[in-house]
């Protein structure tokens, strides 16, 4: 069994991870508390989920898991892209997120409203080549939010397919069969499975 220490501190996203990995041979560890904070930097996903999986390989000594995950938006030019968790601010909270993202596409056509959620995931090892594994989801985005579960902009994204209901519409193992994330840790579980 080899185990991995998770570089997310966020709880939905662990949850997430651990629901999809749950049949592998792997362990996953939470982030220990004293784990230095990575600032992303970096001016991709790629980029800032290997500086934050590698940052906790050193700081650990253990091969690590981290992602990164954007909204892309057809009529933004793909904004709110890599800075999706901070596009209202530094300490932005979701509720900020979305309401800017919304009051951005206020007046622009459904048609325009077109998106893309894309996650990139990778493992870091203490002696080898890191993996690096992407999942994406296409949808539009919603004039207002709908649902209550979920998190980020789940209640405005609407995936291509989902008979007009929004990410935070589903239950959560709907929302994992379909999501980016859910896609991105699949494609993972395959490259772990080989190892």
């Amino acid at each position: 069994m080899t185990t991995f220490v998770l570089a997310t501190a966020n709880p939905h996203k662990a949850d997430e991870m651990r629901a999809v990995l749950v049949g592998l041979d792997v362990q996953l560890i939470e982030r220990p508390v004293d784990a230095p904070e990575v600032e992303e930097t970096e001016d991709t996903l790629e980029g800032n989920a290997l500086l934050k999986a590698r940052a906790l390989v050193e700081a650990t000594g253990r091969p690590a898991i981290a992602d990164d995950t954007g909204l892309f938006v057809e009529a933004l030019d793909g904004r709110p892209g890599v800075f999706s968790a901070r596009y209202a601010g530094e300490n932005a909270s979701y509720r900020d997120n979305v309401e800017k993202l919304l009051a951005e596409l206020e007046g622009v056509d459904e048609r325009r409203r077109r998106a893309q959620f894309r996650t990139v995931i990778a493992v870091a090892y203490p002696q080898r080549d890191p993996e690096i594994v992407v999942g994406t989801l296409d949808g539009s985005i919603t004039t207002a939010p709908r649902g209550e579960g979920g998190f980020g902009y789940d209640p405005v994204f609407e995936p291509n397919g989902a008979g007009g209901r929004t990410l935070a519409q589903m239950l959560p193992d709907q929302k994992n069969a379909i999501s980016h994330r859910g896609n991105a840790l699949r494609a993972l579980a395959l490259v772990l499975a080989k190892q």
